[in-house]
């Protein structure tokens, strides 16, 4: 008698439930800005903190590679390019998640591949102490980091990549909408999402079990970043799986 073959179909149910279309972005067609999410060591290197991977993760380092070769061509270009860093006073990370990239620890810095936009001209790194980046770029005095470098570029799109992509990418994505729906966003015309470089974690239903955690812990990477793409396109974002 054959062994059984058991096949996962669960990715394929919450395709055929939150269909999305990835099409095809040219960042030279209108003045565009990148915007880079936490690809920082506490959420992309191996080992690194609480939130980052156990072990290698395929789409994280796609995410990674695709983000360097992007962001190389904005240098090159001489495009504008904003990075956030999740930036955290110890003791004080942002609920629910534990204590991580604390200041101090290196976690809260840029991964070894991206090290190099700290130097680079047309780069702003923002540290942000909160899951959405553009709650995370308002001042003291009120005024916005973001809709600064937004208006001060003449940016019409943004051009978004990072991790996690229904976490702070999509609160990212979502409150930018909302902003340029209200006229808050100066010019800006398109919110982009480039599909190849964003990533969210891995917790299986298992794993999280084997942890301690409740069920409700669990994360399921593909269909977790599936949902948060469907979500994104749904509120009016413009999803990318390759650019001109």
């Amino acid at each position: 008698m054959p062994d059984t073959i058991f096949v996962d179909t669960s990715l394929d149910v919450v395709e055929q439930t939150f269909p999305i279309a990835l099409g095809r972005f040219d960042p030279a067609a209108k003045p565009t800005g990148l915007v880079i999410v936490d690809e920082v060591n506490g959420f992309c290197t191996v080992g690194a903190g609480p939130l980052a991977p156990a072990s290698p993760n395929e789409q994280v380092s796609r995410m990674i590679a695709e983000t360097v070769a992007l962001a190389r061509r904005f240098e090159a270009a001489e495009w504008p390019i904003l990075a956030f860093l999740d930036t955290h006073i110890p003791g004080k990370a942002e609920p629910p998640y534990p204590p991580h990239c604390e200041i101090g620890t290196g976690q809260e810095n840029l991964v070894a591949e991206l090290e190099w936009l700290g130097a680079a001209p047309n780069a702003t790194l923002v540290r942000k102490d909160c899951i959405n980046g553009f709650i995370g770029a308002i001042k003291p005095d009120g005024s916005n980091l973001l809709l600064e470098w937004i208006a001060g570029n003449g940016l019409k799109s943004v051009l978004v990549v990072g991790i996690c992509t229904d976490i702070c990418v999509m609160d990212f994505v979502l409150t930018l909408l909302s902003a340029r729906n209200h006229g808050m966003a100066a010019s800006l015309e398109d919110v982009v999402v480039y599909e190849p470089a964003c990533a969210t974690y891995d917790l299986p239903p298992q794993v999280a079990c084997d942890l301690g955690l409740p069920e409700t812990a669990a994360h399921p990477q593909r269909q977790a970043h599936r949902v948060g793409l469907y979500l994104m396109a749904s509120r009016g974002a413009l999803l990318a799986g390759e650019l001109a």
